[in-house]
């Protein structure tokens, strides 16, 4: 068979560089049966393959909707269909995902000019060692799990040839075999890294023993997403500093309404809620990542948003500028600094966020 795998989100988004786990099972599963698999990058002429398969990750990818409807075509992943989003066949899950699939694709980049960073497309092998969460948040794809589950082992998906290795696993440290999991990755002598972060909430002194004393790939990365959890991240920060003081950085989720009223006075309190969160990183030399739920441009103050997250998310800014600073360096008349000044003027209290310093 003919067969075109189309990964939307590459397409679809001018920056994106992470590949799709899901196209490349898809396309090592049908490999390994003697199928020809093609990475295809636009929806032209899909009716000359016998099969093709579109994933995405994120819903605001943008597709056309009519080559969904072609009878040749099947589509699936949480852009698609968020937490409803249906599991691939047990037989493509537990496959080897096809390392090679985007090779061709990252050569041409690169003959382009393309300066992007390539290498979680060409050094890692990437997978799950466990799915779900216990923790129900309203706004996660993992909602419907009630426990963190074993889901593959590390020989499913990974390939000595490759540098280092990557996993997605959704709640690492909910699962009651971690201490296996994470011996499993020690055995292999290369570095690893939980990219979907990891909850530091469950941190105990065995945990924070094990884990930093791993061969640990770049950041930890942890995740700060309510501010009712304030107290508790700062007893486990001081936990962690306990046992290293290697550069920890934190996703801090902000524009999400639990209480789902979307009003003034939630855009007003999410933005202090967002920088007391920031503070206490700062305050233990955390980097903080900002992460946007989509209605935030809904807010009046999108702007306030938009420079905070431009402040945080660039480390070389974050740690040598204050806010304040780092709106003034577009100069006084730039939106980017009218926007929190304005904000401050309102709002006096808020200059004590204005000018925190690393």
């Amino acid at each position: 068979m003919k067969i075109a795998i189309i990964d939307a989100d590459l397409i679809g988004r001018r920056k994106h560089r992470f590949p799709n786990l899901a196209c490349m099972k898809i396309s090592g599963y049908c490999k390994n049966r003697n199928n020809e698999v093609v990475l295809k990058m636009d929806y032209e002429n899909l009716s000359d393959f016998d099969k093709v398969f579109i994933s995405k990750v994120f819903t605001d990818t943008s597709i056309n909707e009519k080559v969904l409807l072609l009878p040749n075509v099947e589509y699936g992943g949480t852009g698609f269909f968020y937490d409803k989003a249906p599991s691939l066949p047990y037989e493509i899950e537990h496959s080897m995902p096809d390392y090679h699939l985007y090779d061709e694709w990252v050569e041409w980049r690169k003959m382009l000019g393309d300066k992007s960073d390539f290498r979680y497309y060409t050094d890692y092998s990437i997978g799950y060692m466990t799915r779900g969460c216990f923790r129900h948040c309203s706004f996660c794809v993992n909602q419907n799990y009630n426990k963190v589950i074993l889901h593959s082992p590390l020989k499913e998906f990974y390939d000595p040839s490759r540098k280092k290795i990557c996993l997605l696993d959704d709640n690492v440290l909910g699962c009651v075999y971690w201490r296996e999991i994470f011996k499993e990755l020690q055995s292999t002598g290369k570095r690893f890294q939980f990219r979907q972060g990891m909850d530091e909430r469950l941190l105990t002194d065995e945990k924070c023993k094990v884990i930093f004393s791993s061969k640990y790939d770049g950041e930890y990365i942890f995740a700060f997403d309510n501010i009712a959890d304030h107290d508790l991240i700062k007893d486990r920060l001081d936990l962690i500093r306990r046992y290293t003081d290697k550069r920890l950085m934190f996703y801090v989720f902000c524009g999400y309404d639990r209480n789902n009223g979307w009003d003034s006075e939630f855009w007003i309190r999410d933005i202090f809620d967002m920088l007391k969160r920031v503070k206490l990183l700062q305050e233990y030399h955390c980097l903080p990542y900002i992460m946007r739920f989509a209605r935030y441009i809904e807010s009046p103050y999108q702007g306030v948003y938009k420079t905070i997250a431009t402040w945080c998310n660039q480390p070389s800014f974050f740690k040598r500028t204050t806010l304040r600073e780092f709106g003034l360096l577009s100069g006084e008349k730039s939106a980017r600094y009218k926007y929190i000044r304005d904000f401050e003027n309102k709002f006096p209290t808020f200059s004590k966020y204005m000018d925190m310093r690393w």
